[in-house]
């Protein structure tokens, strides 16, 4: 498979899979508008979602393309490798941040 159909690919997956977690507003974004240097998926309020479905990532010009694209939303970089769970990377000052919003134990 290309790394076009692969990358399409991936963006969808990965969309489905952040509607069944309840983000019902989740899509990808080429589909509805096609503008470059936005995040590939979106619906997800506050959050540039760069979607890499590839076997060999360069986590750190994965990030670097996030955070010139993210405009004011976190930037974080989704990716998976075949027959591997999808994984989550974002600066540890975004990670930190989100938690603290969250977090259920008042901390």
């Amino acid at each position: 498979m290309n790394s076009k159909k692969k990358g399409t690919r991936g963006e969808l997956e990965l969309a489905n899979l952040l509607k069944e977690k309840g983000f019902s507003e989740a899509r990808r974004s080429q589909q509805y508008c096609g503008i470059n240097n936005d995040a590939d998926v979106i619906g997800i309020d506050g959050i540039h979602i760069e979607c890499k479905r590839v076997e060999k990532l360069n986590i750190d010009e994965a990030m670097e393309q996030a955070k010139r694209d993210c405009k004011a939303n976190i930037p974080t970089v989704f990716h998976r490798k075949n027959n591997k769970e999808w994984l989550v990377t974002m600066r540890l000052d975004d990670w930190v941040e989100l938690y603290k919003k969250g977090d259920k134990y008042g901390n």
